[in-house]
């Protein structure tokens, strides 16, 4: 979710971050038994830098990401991810480093793993548009790797009790309809041939295939957050300028959104009650987001329809942050920078 970037950017995703944090405790997670580690997967929202190490469109390692963390870091963000301000919280002090980083071997891999990537879905073939992204099969198989490695240290008892302690947080979905189902002019014989409700039908039964299989490697609290409110973002709101208001989001991306939660939401608890020991923990972003959105000024924005990075539409979401950006110097001198690890 792209708003206006001002100084409150973090202190926002600290809302979200005491969001889940609440959401484990009434789940049964408990945060006073120390978390061992993080294993993330997901899209550009949870990206740390995979998207460095290979060839695709969709890169954030240039000003003005980064320019509240120190450097352009790989996230696709002003500062930290929602699960880099996360981490102290659980008693992680250090960032999860990405998967494909050559640092990222030997005993740093037993506190965790980033696997995410920008641009990446439920489906193999979400983000065909960015050409390189690892999507949520790739990124299983890249965990299936580490899990052996963690098993050849430390064997693999001690490796089933460091999985069963560990946080897996799997934030997918976005990408599936904006860069699939909703990607304008390449979709539209799909969803002549495919309805909303039958394509997130099918997302959801791929999602719970996906989400067994990590069960079945060792993931026992799993975090799933749900789909923002896509419909309200500036790229959906340039690309549908002609069908809404200057003021207004987009029906149908907020509807496939909010179906697809809803779906959500039951699949978590269907895992839930059949797979043992699991606590599969339903994150209501969409909830937190659209409170954002609608009481802004609250949170200290200008605005709420205008992208962090504007080159191009109305509301600057035609084309991603990149260095042109005009709104990047204006941040400069009003940054709080976070250290190099999360301490």
């Amino acid at each position: 979710m792209r708003l206006m970037c001002m100084l409150p950017c973090e202190k926002e995703v600290e809302k979200v971050v005491l969001g889940v944090l609440i959401l484990l405790v009434l789940s049964g997670t408990c945060l006073s038994e120390n978390i061992s580690a993080s294993f993330v997967f997901g899209d550009s929202l949870f990206d740390v830098g995979n998207n460095n190490y290979i060839s695709s469109l969709a890169k954030a390692n240039l000003p003005p990401n980064g320019i509240d963390f120190g450097i352009p870091s790989g996230r696709f963000t002003n500062g930290r991810t929602v699960l880099d301000i996360l981490g102290p919280e659980l008693g992680l002090m250090e960032y999860t480093p990405p998967y494909l980083a050559p640092t990222t071997v030997g005993p740093v891999i037993l506190k965790g793993v980033n696997y995410a990537s920008g641009g990446s879905g439920i489906l193999n073939e979400t983000g065909n548009i960015f050409v390189g992204r690892i999507n949520l099969d790739a990124q299983l198989d890249n965990f299936a790797n580490t899990r052996q490695d963690i098993i050849l240290r430390i064997g693999e008892s001690a490796a089933q009790d460091l999985f069963k302690r560990a946080l897996f947080s799997v934030n997918m979905g976005s990408n599936d309809f904006l860069d699939n189902y909703l990607t304008p002019v390449l979709s539209k014989s799909e969803r002549e041939l495919v309805s909303p409700e039958e394509f997130v039908g099918d997302l959801i039964q791929r999602y719970k295939g996906q989400l067994k299989r990590l069960h079945d490697m060792g993931a026992r609290k799993i975090l799933v957050p749900n789909v923002g409110p896509i419909g309200c973002i500036p790229y959906s709101r340039d690309i549908n300028s002609s069908l809404v208001g200057k003021d207004e989001c987009v029906a149908l991306p907020n509807y496939l959104a909010n179906f697809f939660n809803k779906q959500l939401r039951g699949l978590l608890q269907d895992l839930n009650n059949s797979l043992e020991e699991s606590t599969f923990v339903y994150a209501d972003g969409n909830r937190i987001a659209g409170d954002i959105l609608r009481n802004f000024k609250s949170y200290g924005f200008e605005v709420a329809d205008s992208a962090c990075c504007r080159l191009a539409g109305e509301h600057g979401g035609r084309v991603p942050c990149g260095p042109p950006s005009n709104d990047a110097a204006q941040y400069h001198g009003n940054t709080t920078r976070p250290p190099a690890s999360a301490r």
